[in-house]
């Protein structure tokens, strides 16, 4: 698909946009001003086997967030898998969560392949575009304008922008996007990161969706050097902990979740209740505690959500932050369909927002205490 232009939008959009964006602070949202939770869809690459464990703790937060009345998670979308792939949508890790939470998030699955728009001027196959018309459907149903986390392909949301871009100006609240690297150098921007190889057209879509955007570069630089990539670093969201640091400290049930997860297919995988009830595996608990774990999109989730971390990994509401490790800053983006970007800061923005990291030196150790806070309090 091709990046959404500004010319492709009609003016009752970019009138809708304004209003919306007017109401976002130039470091935070007003998201979480509201006590009501805020309406979120989650929309991921999670599968099973996994492709990396980072999306079921993704999604394990989100519902931390809905149990503790923050977040009203209207729905997951998650992305189809790849032309001959042997994992299949982790639906059943989405009904695990809802079972230990009580609640009742819908699922649906995205399209199978990109799609031009003369196509969809034709009209698409149905089966394509199912998955994202029921997106669009749970974002109509939404009491209020719903906040999007686009954590995997961005291919879904610019589809379903394209296809109706007047319900994403007066339905989105905001997107979090994360993908990329957060670099100002253009040389650097070169080379891309994961989840933007994943559909660059469609990445460099998401700049033009006429909605506020939030933008979560996942490294500030990518690099084949590892000590330059694998780092913590002001314009880039990865931060990495110890998998002991939390998991010994879950519910049983939250544990048995991470470890069918990690069991991949060497479990019973449509037994997704059995799972959850199974006794502790002191073992596999152990052996997978023993790892690091790679994170990338929990400050996205908390500010979508009204909040802040501190210093000490201590969450708090927006406003009441005197210390956050992040927030996020008002930039003027570019990004060509090959999904290279260029940004600056841009004071006058209120719709174009990037990740920094206030606070280098504790920003991990913050969000490895803040994530464990949300997690542990999941039944």
């Amino acid at each position: 698909m091709y990046p959404i232009s500004h010319q492709r939008f009609p003016k009752t959009c970019i009138v809708a946009v304004i209003g919306v964006a007017l109401a976002c602070l130039v470091t935070g949202n007003t998201f979480g001003a509201d006590p009501a939770p805020v309406p979120t869809l989650h929309v991921a690459d999670l599968f099973r086997p996994h492709v990396d464990p980072d999306d079921h703790w993704d999604l394990a937060t989100q519902y931390a967030l809905a149990w503790q009345g923050k977040v009203d998670l209207r729905g997951v979308m998650i992305d189809h898998p790849q032309a001959g792939w042997t994992r299949a949508p982790d639906i059943g890790a989405v009904a695990q969560m809802n079972h230990i939470t009580g609640k009742a998030a819908p699922v649906v699955v995205g399209s199978p392949r990109v799609l031009t728009p003369e196509e969809l001027q034709k009209g698409a196959v149905t089966a394509d575009i199912a998955g994202v018309r029921a997106f669009l459907e749970l974002m109509r149903q939404s009491p209020r304008p719903v906040v999007i986390h686009v954590v995997g392909s961005c291919r879904d949301v610019a589809l379903a922008a394209r296809l109706e871009p007047e319900l994403f100006a007066r339905r989105c609240a905001g997107i979090y996007l994360n993908a990329g690297s957060g670099t100002p150098d253009p040389e650097k921007a070169q080379r891309r990161e994961y989840n933007v190889n994943l559909d660059p057209a469609n990445y460099a879509a998401m700049f033009e969706v006429p909605c506020p955007l939030y933008w979560l570069p996942c490294f500030e630089v990518v690099s084949p050097v590892s000590s330059e990539m694998w780092r913590v670093a002001a314009y880039g969201s990865f931060y990495r902990f110890r998998q002991s640091e939390i998991l010994p400290h879950l519910s049983d049930r939250v544990g048995n979740y991470f470890m069918a997860m990690y069991a991949g297919g060497k479990t019973a995988d449509g037994l997704w209740l059995q799972q959850l009830a199974a006794p502790k595996n002191a073992e596999a608990l152990a052996a997978q505690g023993s790892r690091d774990r790679n994170m990338w999109c929990t400050a996205g989730f908390l500010h979508a959500a009204g909040l802040a971390v501190t210093k000490s990994g201590e969450i708090v509401p927006l406003n009441a932050a005197r210390d956050a490790v992040f927030t996020f800053e008002p930039v003027h983006v570019q990004c060509s369909a090959a999904g290279l970007t260029e940004w600056t800061k841009d004071p006058k923005s209120r719709n174009r927002f990037i990740l920094r990291v206030t606070d280098v030196e504790h920003y991990q150790s913050a969000m490895t205490a803040a994530l464990k806070s949300l997690l542990i309090k999941l039944p």
